[in-house]
């Protein structure tokens, strides 16, 4: 897989999880509270802010019947498309002024496009890379479109059948453009933890040669911390100033210092896979002297036969190693020992002088 660097962030390969806050419409449509999601994201430790770019013009249908009202069991059922994503969307005059804030505090802003006008305003905002939200990995022309920009691309896999995936990578590859990430997504608000499935983050980066990792709808961190134990790269999570407050997408989002703690999590966890080793550090070299070796449990005499009596395997470790138990048994001792002497070799008659 082809690793890519936005700025001076490396994504995929032995570089550190790229962790992205999620805005949506938690800015409850206050320009004030989207700045400060901006802030709080740079605090937490994440590495890059998005945003969605729509209207509810470019992304749906003003329209009420029974095809445009939501009732799929989410959050929103019994709304129009069109009312949510009147309620969600990010206006567009603010994105230009966001992508300054973030950039000062050295964050990397991008965002969805969800039509071609957006991909051409972003492309105005020169935006670095680009996400395919999960519901847009059907947009064949899109994803064509935003292919050729050229720049690198996160697709969100939350309704995707595996035909959608090759479709989709298909489509960005035939343009030359090997700059891909797939996100495991469940499309579900909140996502049941346990239709989670993040095995499938390992399997998408084997059978497609791409950077994976996880854009997640569940609540709470569990899901992330796992995704990044099983090989994920990419985490995005959603932020919100505060559930309390309610949004179209409050109920699964993180506060700030939940989102920072995640972010630290993450990092620990990176920091406990480590890598494969079975070398020692310094500390556990240090640690062997409380493992087990052989010691004189009783006075022995000089001549006096090594018996089960009078040596045991115990801690600590500064006697022989506990392999040669057996070999010392029945041997003479070459010398007055007092209880509680670590054994060595010099102590006991070898026959023919090797072991």
């Amino acid at each position: 897989m082809e690793s890519f660097k936005i700025k001076n962030k490396e994504i995929g390969g032995t570089s550190p999880v790229f962790i992205i806050a999620e805005m949506s419409g938690n800015h409850l449509q206050k320009y004030e509270n989207a700045e400060k999601l901006v802030v709080e994201a740079a605090k937490s430790g994440a590495d890059a802010i998005k945003l969605q770019t729509y209207t509810p013009d470019t992304i749906t249908l003003n329209v009420d019947n029974e095809y445009f009202r939501i009732k799929q069991g989410t959050i929103w059922d019994g709304r129009t498309l069109y009312d949510l994503y009147k309620e969600a969307y990010t206006p567009w005059e603010w994105q230009p002024k966001l992508k300054k804030v973030a950039e000062d505090l050295g964050l990397i802003c991008f965002s969805t496009p969800f039509d071609k006008t957006a991909v051409d305003f972003l492309e105005d905002m020169n935006v670095e890379l680009y996400k395919i939200a999960s519901f847009e990995i059907t947009d064949i022309p899109l994803i064509e479109y935003v292919a050729k920009k050229g720049k690198p691309i996160i697709l969100s896999t939350g309704i995707a059948e595996l035909s959608d995936i090759e479709l989709a990578l298909k489509t960005i590859r035939n343009i030359g453009n090997n700059k891909i990430a797939l996100l495991k997504c469940t499309s579900a608000y909140p996502a049941p933890i346990e239709e989670a499935n993040l095995k499938t983050i390992s399997n998408m980066m084997e059978t497609f040669d791409v950077i994976s990792g996880l854009s997640d709808h569940t609540e709470g961190i569990v899901a992330p911390i796992t995704a990044v134990a099983l090989g994920a790269k990419i985490i995005e999570k959603h932020m919100c100033l505060d559930r309390s407050l309610g949004g179209p997408d409050a109920k699964f989002s993180l506060e700030p210092e939940e989102f920072r703690e995640m972010v630290n999590a993450v990092r620990n966890a990176e920091k406990a896979i480590g890598k494969v080793s079975y070398e020692l550090t310094e500390k556990q070299k240090s640690g062997r002297e409380f493992s087990k070796s052989i010691f004189v449990s009783k006075d022995i005499k000089k001549g006096e036969i090594f018996t089960k009596e009078n040596i045991k395997v115990v801690r600590p470790g500064y006697g022989l190693h506990p392999k040669y138990y057996n070999y010392i048994l029945g041997k003479k001792s070459l010398m007055d020992i007092k209880r509680g002497t670590p054994m060595r070799l010099d102590m006991l008659k070898i026959e023919g002088g090797n072991l």
